[in-house]
């Protein structure tokens, strides 16, 4: 602003500019203090408000009450990362991580002997089912889950960032362009496998008339054959209408069963991305936080679990690596907390993204993060994933007991398949 502010001209007419060779610097000159005082007031304003907020901290005490109503029991999982081929390295872990998707199925088997003794309500895959959101994947996907039918009835999924934001997961570094049809893909593939998962149970939420809308079944069925059409061709062109259908998908929301029940939203926290390198990008749009607005109005005696792919807010320790801090919490992560101020007491975040476990709280909402039960170790150590037990307290407040914490075991190399 230093520099240019000798050549602005906020204040003056038009007429006082002699010709249009004169105007473009003026113009470019005005351009630059607006925005540059824009910013600096901004950052005054955020700075402020994001420094006497709430801080996170770890939850180490849990609900010890007589538990009286109704129990949930939630199955967290998150960043499965299915591969499309039994031995294809996943992006992040390489050929170290669990090979193929063996550790998937066996957990599926597991969660179907504790289903037996102990119902489970729901299975809430917070994103990331596939590594790289590509058609195989997706396809793998589909055919261990449906192996359990039971629970599949029950699972509920929304996008992460590998379902959309890889580019080429061979080449971190390819450009996808805004006119290729690779994103509105990826984001076709993920629409269609929610719509197959939880498409009958669903509401989706019609912001201009401030009220839950149609299952999301119900707003894709009147626009199947263009997303068929967009299918085969894969031109951008053959659908003007898929980008809006994406946008209105979400938030995407399952009503309580009683006026004092719980309910869920499932949020899509994606930013859009056309680089790799920027693919671990989250924001959760104005939009979808009046969608949840519109949902607690509409049950105001109900709890809910606010489920999202991203973390919400950094962990409160210290990081291991300077990537941790760069990109992959929401970027508008304290506006989103604020905005969700109504809901404390009867609301409860679950994300996943990290790849690890941590169960907190920020300005009285609970948080919790789920591990990958994939990622992170190698073929033959242990993994987990958490069962949580929600019920309502006093004056409905929504409770979590102790979860209980789920090991799947590894497979150790027999000594003539050893490495090395």
């Amino acid at each position: 602003m230093w520099l240019v502010w000798p050549s602005a001209h906020l204040f003056g007419h038009i007429s006082e500019v002699s010709s249009w060779r004169d105007l473009v610097p003026v113009t470019l000159a005005n351009s630059v203090v607006l925005i540059t005082a824009y910013f600096a007031i901004a950052a005054l304003v955020w700075g402020f408000v994001d420094a006497t907020m709430a801080e996170p901290r770890s939850l180490k005490t849990f609900y010890e009450g007589a538990v009286t109503g109704r129990k949930w029991r939630v199955v967290h999982l998150s960043d499965i990362h299915v591969v499309g081929e039994r031995y294809g390295f996943r992006i992040e872990s390489g050929r170290s991580g669990p090979r193929g998707n063996d550790r998937l199925k066996k957990l599926l088997g597991q969660l179907e002997d504790i289903d037996a003794k102990d119902r489970l309500d729901v299975i809430l895959i917070t994103g990331d089912m596939t590594d790289a959101g590509i058609s195989t994947e997706w396809a793998a996907f589909f055919e261990i889950l449906m192996a359990h039918p039971g629970l599949a009835a029950r699972t509920l999924i929304l996008p992460g960032n590998h379902d959309l934001n890889i580019i080429d997961r061979a080449n971190p570094a390819r450009m996808d362009l805004p006119t290729s049809p690779d994103r509105p893909l990826r984001q076709l593939r993920s629409l269609s496998a929610m719509n197959s998962v939880q498409g009958t149970r669903v509401r989706t939420v019609d912001l201009e008339a401030g009220r839950l809308g149609a299952t999301l079944e119900e707003l894709l069925k009147p626009h199947v054959e263009e997303i068929k059409r967009f299918a085969d061709v894969a031109r951008p062109r053959f659908s003007t209408t898929l980008p809006e259908l994406w946008t209105k998908s979400f938030p995407m929301v399952i009503p309580p069963e009683t006026e004092n029940g719980l309910g869920i939203v499932l949020l899509n926290s994606n930013a859009d991305t056309h680089f790799s390198f920027t693919n671990a990008l989250g924001m959760v749009s104005a939009g979808q936080v009046r969608g949840i607005e519109i949902a607690r109005e509409a049950y105001p005696k109900a709890c809910w679990i606010i489920a999202l792919h991203h973390h919400v807010i950094e962990y409160p320790w210290a990081a291991k690596a300077l990537s941790e801090r760069i990109g992959t919490a929401l970027i508008n992560g304290n506006w989103f907390i604020r905005s969700m101020k109504p809901l404390v007491g009867r609301a409860i975040l679950m994300h996943g993204h990290r790849h690890i476990d941590w169960i907190g709280e920020c300005a009285g909402l609970p948080i919790v993060s789920a591990p990958s039960p994939v990622m992170e170790v190698t073929n033959e150590k242990p993994t987990a994933f958490y069962i949580h037990t929600l019920t309502t307290g006093t004056e409905g407040r929504l409770e979590m007991l102790r979860p209980e914490r789920i090991a799947v075991a590894g497979e150790p190399f027999a000594d003539e398949h050893r490495p090395g």
